[in-house]
């Protein structure tokens, strides 16, 4: 089982820009789909990022594509997420995913991730 960490949340106006970092631990880094989800209050999590393990191209949600970019470091065993252009609907809590077991067709799936970290909250406003 892997063990996830999530940092670089706060707060921070409309079009201002956060990076994520999520550190992990515990396994082998390379065999893991590593993902983004974000749970904003009242709502469903929802699907932000992914990065597969054979695959360097990253997938986005529509609603963050050409803003947000998913990075992944091997060596330190840590995917980032670069947020620019926030707006008050980013507004949520991001969590960081792993999986070395998810089908492409279920990547944007929250249920298909067995390994979550704690979250971090991202705020957006004025």
């Amino acid at each position: 089982q892997v063990q996830l960490v999530e940092s670089g949340g706060g707060w921070v106006q409309p079009g201002g820009s956060l990076r994520l970092s999520c550190a992990a631990s515990g396994v082998s880094f390379t065999r893991y789909t590593m993902a983004w989800f974000r749970q904003a209050p009242g709502k469903e999590r929802e699907f932000v990022a992914a990065r597969r393990r054979y695959n360097s191209n990253a997938l986005y949600a529509d609603a963050v594509k050409g803003r947000f970019t998913m990075s992944r470091d091997n060596s330190e065993k840590t995917v980032y997420l670069q947020m620019n252009s926030l707006q008050p609907e980013d507004t949520a809590v991001y969590y960081c995913a792993a999986s070395d077991s998810v089908i492409l067709s279920q990547v944007r799936v929250p249920d298909a991730y067995r390994s979550w970290g704690q979250g971090t909250q991202v705020t957006v406003s004025s």
